[in-house]
């Protein structure tokens, strides 16, 4: 697969009663959809995948792949405690369309760089679809040296693409490592997004709150007009380093921003999170007021 561009991965929704909020899944699911994304995503960080539930995982995931019905490529980040539980859900994302997978390190901590290589591979060779790591040791505690990434991918020819969270110069370093073997998407929120294609990264994994926006440059960039991707770039980008101050942060406003341009009403959290505030509310307003509501 090439696999580029821009790629929303969802927020989890929940309804009053704490329960995943199956309409609020659809909406953002089809916004992404008509809006035009490369592809789409979910089960990382933004769908918040530690408070979920096994089954919870399950229908979200089948939700998605429902509601996608084949029309964009579809990653799942697989999250789980052993090999076996990853290499399982994993199958099971296969015999539902999944086009990849983005595996998770284990919840268990502390693992050396040796037990994750042991770990990763495992799965990856278990995969009947392409697979991706996500390598985020300032988000989820560890990850892999670049080093450990070439090592992984000589020995597991299915770790075909990588989903970084680093700044321009961290991922021009890793891309430069990889020696172009491993295709590399970057995260946080879409900060320096112009920058990290010029690194060249294949594309973005933001959350969905200003995807539109974020293909907009990705497209200018793809022309060769670097001059308008960075004059609409910096339209959002108050927005999204408010946002990125925090995992907790991004979680509490992109969510709601989302659903204020969806057009859903209360947002309810799952606990633990992060409590809106007034000044919060009033920053997340003044930095997105640009955005419109989504359309179709």
């Amino acid at each position: 697969m090439q696999l580029a561009g821009i790629h929303p991965i969802l927020y989890a929704f929940f309804d009053r009663d704490g329960r995943l909020d199956r309409a609020a899944m659809r909406a953002q699911a089809e916004a992404c959809v008509r809006g035009g994304a490369h592809g789409i995503a979910a089960l990382g960080l933004a769908t918040e995948v530690s408070k979920l539930t096994p089954a919870e995982r399950r229908q979200v995931m089948e939700w998605l792949a429902e509601d996608v019905d084949g029309r964009l490529p579809v990653a799942i980040t697989v999250f789980g405690e052993t090999p076996e539980i990853q290499a399982d859900f994993v199958r099971a994302a296969a015999a539902l369309g999944v086009s990849w997978v983005i595996l998770q390190p284990p919840p268990t901590r502390p693992i050396s760089e040796a037990e994750l290589l042991r770990f990763f591979g495992k799965v990856a060779d278990a995969s009947p679809i392409p697979v991706a790591i996500q390598n985020a040791p300032q988000y989820i505690g560890v990850g892999l040296s670049d080093d450990g990434l070439l090592a992984l991918r000589r020995n597991h020819p299915n770790f075909v693409l990588l989903k970084g969270e680093g700044s321009a110069l961290e991922i021009a370093r890793t891309i430069e490592a990889l020696n172009g073997e491993v295709r590399v998407f970057n995260g946080r929120g879409g900060l320096e997004l112009p920058d990290v294609l010029r690194a060249g990264c294949a594309g973005l994994i933001p959350a969905p709150e200003a995807f539109d926006v974020l293909l907009a440059v990705h497209a200018a960039m793809a022309r060769g007009d670097e001059a308008e991707a960075d004059r609409l770039y910096a339209g959002v980008l108050p927005l999204i380093v408010f946002l990125m101050q925090s995992i907790d942060q991004f979680l509490c406003y992109g969510k709601r921003l989302t659903a204020r341009r969806l057009g859903l009403g209360e947002v309810h959290d799952r606990a633990p999170a992060q409590a809106p505030t007034p000044l919060g509310i009033a920053c997340m307003e003044r930095w997105g007021r640009a955005l419109p509501p989504f359309t179709g």
